[in-house]
């Protein structure tokens, strides 16, 4: 029988890891495969704490974001960044480790995904903020995650049928509308954070402009490793110009607690309504085509077969990831794309890499005082930081695109009516605020909602299904051409 996992493998060396690994694989022999070498300790943590450095500023953004817009107290931020970190260490070791049937068993680092940001935030408000908001949102996450965790278990041509409503032009879109659907949320924040006396503010936006210069002229000068972690500099350095400049206040980290440990449904029992939870899947629907893209991806960058089995499994990863996600007051979780391009940069393709980080932001999920110090972090810094990673996703998108033929009229119109629609809330917001019931506006002011659904719908339309070749293992050897592929195989 083989003996149960222990972080304390970690610091056992390789041959103590790699035994539990041919025990877990049930070969009985080591695997020599670089994805499943396990380096030395001193490694292990090295190159794990890069992968958190690189993480870290995506990861706490969204209860940033989604606390702010819901007005909870700095108190409640602190305790929503270290239940997201503490839940993203605990699903990234999933996804990596595996076990049994879930998990992907690759280099895949887990975060919260950007595209419940908006959807969660009007969940949130329709409920009227607050605590009591946050409820009707983990009802409904929760839901959505059993939801994924369950649609991953469906029979192989069943699981390949759903996936064929997601060609590169639907989620190509998608991301494209995703990036361009957040940049005016970092925007705002950018000027001061909606609703802040000095909203609009010039010093704000100095701020803001100062960080993404730091930001860019890292990612341009600075070597690979820096430049990976240009996001957290930046906020670093945006923070402590506006401390010396006398912005910053750093009164509540000093009121925080050195541990705190996150409790199941701390903030009260979810409750659970029926427009929250049909959004919710929605939001799940397009992170299975973010993780599916993410899983071959990494596949191609590490060499690793990657086939229909292998993309189930990180789906059911996602799945039971953003239920406990739910239950332990964080938010819905997805393969984090910022963490597949670190793999591709540092070429450490060991997925033992990326257990190592899991228990880093464990530990750093425990430390209140760590919270509160990102919660410290002026709106503008932030906003600066924001705009930057919520305009690159939307370049992920149109990079995407490029592998499309957007001569042929068809897919042209799939993109150009998808982005409209996508601009709709933003365009007439009196549309969704004054002539819709607060259910029907939860879940149609969105711009990622009406985008993506369009997509779909359109694709479906002008395009059709796309063939089902059957199920075909692929193993990319260009990671462009991997994360292409990735929604277009129909292996997926």
């Amino acid at each position: 029988m083989a003996r149960p996992f222990s972080f304390t493998y970690l610091l056992k060396g390789k041959a103590e890891m790699a035994r539990v690994v041919a025990l877990l694989s049930g070969r009985g022999e080591r695997s020599t495969h670089p994805v499943d070498e396990v380096l030395p300790a001193a490694k292990l943590a090295l190159y794990g704490f890069q992968h958190v450095l690189a993480f870290y500023a995506g990861a706490v953004i969204v209860p940033i974001i989604v606390g702010g817009a819901l007005k909870l107290s700095t108190e409640q931020l602190v305790y929503l960044i270290n239940a997201d970190l503490f839940t993203c260490g605990i699903a990234s070791i999933i996804q990596a480790w595996g076990i049994g049937r879930i998990g992907a068993r690759l280099p895949l680092i887990q975060g919260v995904t950007f595209t419940a940001v908006s959807p969660m935030i009007a969940i949130g408000l329709g409920a009227g903020g607050g605590t009591a908001a946050l409820l009707v949102v983990y009802g409904a996450v929760i839901t959505a995650g059993l939801a994924t965790f369950a649609f991953a278990w469906l029979p192989a041509k069943a699981f390949r049928t759903v996936m064929r409503l997601f060609p590169p032009v639907v989620t190509g879109t998608v991301i494209t509308v995703l990036g361009i659907v957040l940049v005016p949320v970092g925007l705002n924040d950018a000027a001061g954070g909606l609703g802040s006396p000095d909203f609009g503010d010039p010093k704000n936006f100095a701020y803001a402009g100062g960080t993404m210069l730091f930001i860019l002229v890292l990612m341009r000068v600075s070597k690979q490793f820096l430049s990976s972690i240009a996001i957290l500099l930046g906020l670093v350095g945006g923070t402590v110009a506006a401390y010396l400049l006398g912005d910053v206040h750093f009164g509540d980290v000093g009121r925080a607690d050195w541990i705190g440990v996150t409790t199941p449904f701390h903030f009260g029992m979810p409750k659970f309504q029926w427009f929250p939870i049909l959004l919710m899947l929605i939001v799940m629907l397009i992170t299975m085509v973010e993780t599916t893209g993410d899983t071959y991806a990494v596949g191609g960058i590490v060499d690793k077969k990657v086939d229909s089995e292998t993309v189930a499994r990180a789906l059911r990863a996602d799945g039971a990831a953003t239920a406990l996600g739910g239950i332990l007051n964080s938010f819905p979780y997805v393969a984090f794309a910022e963490n597949v391009g670190l793999v591709r940069m540092t070429k450490v393709k060991s997925r033992f890499v990326v257990v190592a980080a899991g228990v880093f932001m464990i530990v750093l999920g425990l430390l209140p005082k760590a919270a509160a110090v990102v919660a410290s972090i002026p709106n503008a810094v932030l906003g600066g930081a924001a705009t930057v990673m919520f305009a690159m996703v939307a370049l992920a998108g149109i990079q995407t695109l490029a592998k499309v033929d957007l001569r042929e009229e068809k897919n042209a119109l799939v993109v150009g009516v998808s982005l409209a629609f996508a601009l709709l809330p933003a365009t007439v917001p009196v549309l969704f605020e004054k002539h819709m019931n607060a259910d029907l506006s939860s879940l149609l002011n969105s711009g990622v909602t009406l985008g993506a659904t369009a997509a779909i719908v359109l694709n479906l339309i002008f395009n059709g299904l796309a063939k089902d070749e059957g199920p075909v293992a692929v193993t990319p050897t260009d990671s462009g051409q991997a994360a292409t592929e990735a929604v277009s195989a129909p292996t997926a």
